[in-house]
């Protein structure tokens, strides 16, 4: 159910939880495949992370805190990278970015999807070759794509008829030829939320189809001859689990190609499929692995050229989520239990929707545990929620914690590597928190804490 605008006291009442949410036989035990992979409950009962006990990452790193499983993270790049070894694997940098998750994908040998100027930034910056970039974007700057160009920017994944007058007067300037892709709107709406289904044609992105502007956009390129048009590109939502989105996408576009070899005589030899590919927040949810994901697209991609009488062209996908959301977890400490009339138990944290607001816009779930110590109490249902002046400030909707949850526990809430830095914010003048890298029992921090100085550095009145 929808979470209700005035908060939770309004929405769906009471502590029973959702159906597809069961009570644990040991509210200790960790669901595997909602954690990052080198996460274990030690023989004290804390979690460690490739070594580390988290107890020692909250004494000196503070909470909240995200914490990344470096060697996770790297081990999906290369999951991606084996299952499609004949495509171009982008990770997606709006799910999160920094300079060193740059050099990560990028000595894992993935490529990498910006969409916003400090994006950018932040790829040139951590040394991420040009060429190896695709930008994104629905409203790119002149300054933008200025940058883009002279940078070298691999692929520009153009969206509208004013960016290829843009792109096309920068390209005429400096005498150079960027590459560019065509986002296609191809009218499949993912089975998602409808906030996050960004294929259907009621939305801000790219070039309808069934509307005739992908295809007009396709010749304009090719008659003026100034940008290389290198092939077509589609994205259909996020957190999608089922195939079958991706084939009516693919046979849509596919279709688009034809029209366009047979309208200008020109088979565009690359295709990019987008991302959106699903990870596992709760028990009910269960992503495909890289390598079913490579074996449907290809078939899907295959048949479809068949039938237009196409050569295949060389792929791209963009998996960001389902790269970097499983490999984070996020740490917080205990504040406050309140039990209210027996309607509902709520645990409140150092922490909330400044450092997570998927929950609340999105109505998002996710699972959590007490991870500072085992405990022999009776499974609880409860709600994780924040510390901000919101009653919709909740973290986790509904999760079992054990009975003696108290003030002090560590909570651990996974599945938060994607979408939660990148979309934090300082609400209630909150600083941000930081990102903490474990690989082979070592921490380093890769994002450090906001403070209260930085938030008034930019306060001039």
């Amino acid at each position: 159910m929808r979470a209700h605008e005035a908060g939770a006291l309004h929405g769906d009442i009471g502590n029973r939880g959702p159906a597809w949410l069961r009570t644990p036989v040991d509210v200790n035990a960790l669901v595997p495949q909602l954690w990052p992979r080198h996460v274990t409950r030690g023989a004290g009962g804390a979690l460690e992370v490739a070594g580390l006990d988290v107890r020692d990452l909250a004494a000196e790193f503070g909470t909240a805190v995200y914490v990344l499983d470096e060697d996770d993270l790297r081990s999906r790049c290369r999951e991606f990278r084996d299952a499609f070894p004949d495509a171009d694997v982008y990770y997606a940098g709006k799910a999160f970015l920094c300079r060193a998750v740059v050099r990560m994908i990028a000595e894992e040998g993935l490529f990498l999807d910006v969409c916003t100027g400090g994006e950018l930034a932040t790829a040139l910056s951590a040394g991420m070759p040009a060429e190896r970039i695709g930008f994104h974007g629905n409203n790119k700057s002149v300054a933008e794509l200025t940058r883009a160009v002279d940078a070298g920017v691999g692929r520009i994944i153009v969206d509208s008829f004013a960016e290829i007058d843009r792109l096309t007067a920068l390209a005429r300037e400096r005498g150079v030829r960027p590459k560019v892709l065509v986002r296609v709107t191809v009218g499949v709406e993912a089975h998602t939320h409808e906030f996050i289904a960004t294929a259907h044609e009621d939305q801000k992105f790219g070039f309808s189809l069934a509307g005739g502007a992908a295809a007009a956009a396709a010749f304009k390129i090719l008659d003026e001859g100034v940008l290389e048009l290198r092939g077509l590109h589609s994205h259909i939502g996020s957190q999608i689990f089922d195939a079958s989105g991706f084939e009516v996408s693919a046979r849509r576009v596919l279709g688009l190609q034809a029209q366009i070899r047979d309208a200008r005589g020109v088979e565009l030899p690359e295709l990019d499929l987008g991302g959106g590919f699903g990870i596992a927040y709760t028990t009910q949810d269960d992503p495909a692995a890289p390598s079913d994901l490579a074996k449907r697209l290809r078939k899907i991609v295959d048949a479809e050229c068949f039938a237009e009488k196409l050569r295949v062209p060389h792929l791209s996908i963009e998996p960001g989520r389902a790269i970097v959301g499983p490999a984070v977890f996020t740490l917080y400490e205990v504040g406050t239990v309140k039990d209210v009339d027996g309607i509902r138990t709520y645990v409140s944290v150092d922490g909330g929707m400044s450092d997570n607001i998927r929950t609340a816009l999105y109505d998002a779930s996710y699972s959590a545990t007490v991870a500072n110590r085992a405990s022999a109490a009776e499974p609880l249902l409860a709600r994780v929620v924040g510390k901000h002046c919101e009653s919709g400030d909740i973290v986790v909707k509904d999760e079992f914690l054990p009975a003696d949850v108290q003030p002090g526990d560590l909570v651990a809430v996974p599945g938060t590597g994607a979408y939660c830095r990148s979309m934090a914010s300082n609400y209630n003048h909150v600083p941000r928190p930081p990102v903490v890298a474990v690989r082979d029992g070592r921490a380093r921090l890769i994002v450090r804490r906001e403070t209260e100085a930085d938030l008034l550095a930019l306060d001039v009145g």
